[in-house]
């Protein structure tokens, strides 16, 4: 069986991906593991599977089940407006196609954080952004740098489309007010320690970069008669030229991109998910599972055409209401990382690489679940 999924993994390397480390569990135990290529080409070091990755969009579930832990104790409604908590958020401004602004007709709820309904936009280099970076003289504390976002006009009214955005790193400065923590002290009290992923962090420094166990990250370019894979040094967490133009500072935990960790504290963290009754009650998982999208939302799913069978539910891709094929949950991230989850075979998969921007391997994501079905016979 693992044969037919090892030469599909392979087609990574065919593409110019320098390594991988791919892991599937079923019932929370593990039933295969490939690590292939090298963690670092240039000086010819395989992957051993220790290694760790930066997993961008990968920390978004975290950082949602981190936020559906505190609803569970009944410290907010999911239909609240977001100003209840960050008053920041009150008189937002919508900017309309021809650059008019006008006052939003509706206020922000914490389910649109989830949903990516807000009208948020990804523009991690805005004016009011470098100005909190500025005025933080660098160090972009979360809920500091939410505040200097919201003054940024939305790019729609709230709730009426869905835009892949800021909504998550608004929504772990949600966690911090609503618990009283940190969000990084959040998590690893509440997720990271319990679990014994004791490698995972969203406030990893400079100095971590080099001196613990990375693989070497890279970035895609393409040319016009061919590719090269371009090797991006961990040099810098400052704003203006730091590795992964996300994480905005030393004191930015990125609950949508910032979550570093390695393949087996990750694979921890998806077995508690999808068992159930762990890090969440089973009711609430379902529901995370369940699609929340409007017909209307939907259609601004820029991959909806790639997730044929799929909608979003808090946070994560999800099977749309009788899919029987794509059963899966999850998501991916920047470098191209990639997680699936399926709570009816108790079925979960994390595969992670570190190149950012491989458009051409895309494909081959969107496949893996499948591929793994197939040929693990579920």
């Amino acid at each position: 069986m693992s044969e037919k999924f090892d030469a599909f993994l392979d087609k990574f390397l065919d593409m110019g991906i320098p390594g991988y480390d791919c892991m599937i569990c079923m019932d929370g135990k593990e039933i295969y593991r490939r690590k292939a290529g090298y963690a670092d080409k240039e000086n010819k070091i395989p992957v051993q599977g220790n290694e760790l990755y930066n997993i961008f969009s990968c920390s978004k579930p975290i950082t949602c089940v981190a936020a559906l832990q505190l609803w569970e104790k009944g410290l907010y409604q999911l239909d609240d407006e977001l100003c209840k908590y960050m008053p920041e958020f009150t008189d937002m401004m919508v900017k309309l196609d021809d650059g008019t602004l006008v006052p939003a007709k509706q206020k922000i709820t914490i389910r649109h954080l989830f949903t990516m309904t807000a009208g948020l936009t990804y523009d991690v280099f805005s004016d009011n952004l470098r100005q909190g970076c500025k005025d933080t003289n660098g160090k972009c504390p979360t809920r500091e740098m939410v505040k200097y976002l919201a003054k940024d006009p939305l790019a729609f009214q709230p709730g009426e489309k869905f835009r892949y955005s800021l909504c998550h790193d608004v929504l772990a400065a949600f966690v911090e007010v609503i618990s009283g923590m940190n969000f990084n002290d959040y998590v690893t009290e509440h997720i990271f320690k319990p679990l014994g992923m004791s490698d995972s962090s969203f406030l990893y420094q400079e100095e971590d970069f080099r001196t613990r166990n990375f693989a070497q990250m890279y970035r895609y370019i393409k040319k016009d008669d061919g590719f090269e894979i371009e090797k991006r040094p961990y040099d810098s967490l400052d704003f203006e030229n730091n590795y992964n133009n996300l994480r905005w500072g030393p004191l930015h935990a990125s609950g949508g991109a910032g979550c570093v960790a390695t393949v087996e504290d990750y694979m921890c963290f998806l077995n508690a998910w999808c068992k159930g009754n762990v890090l969440l009650k089973q009711s609430t998982t379902d529901m995370m599972l369940t699609n929340q999208l409007t017909p209307e939302a939907a259609e601004e799913m820029y991959f909806v055409q790639k997730y044929h069978g799929h909608g979003y539910g808090l946070g994560v891709r999800c099977p749309l209401p009788g899919e029987t094929w794509h059963i899966d949950s999850g998501w991916g991230g920047a470098a191209g990382a990639f997680l699936a989850i399926d709570p009816i075979h108790q079925f979960t998969m994390f595969y992670a690489e570190h190149v950012i921007g491989h458009a051409e391997a895309q494909h081959l994501r969107y496949e893996m679940f499948d591929a793994a079905r197939k040929s693990f016979g579920f």
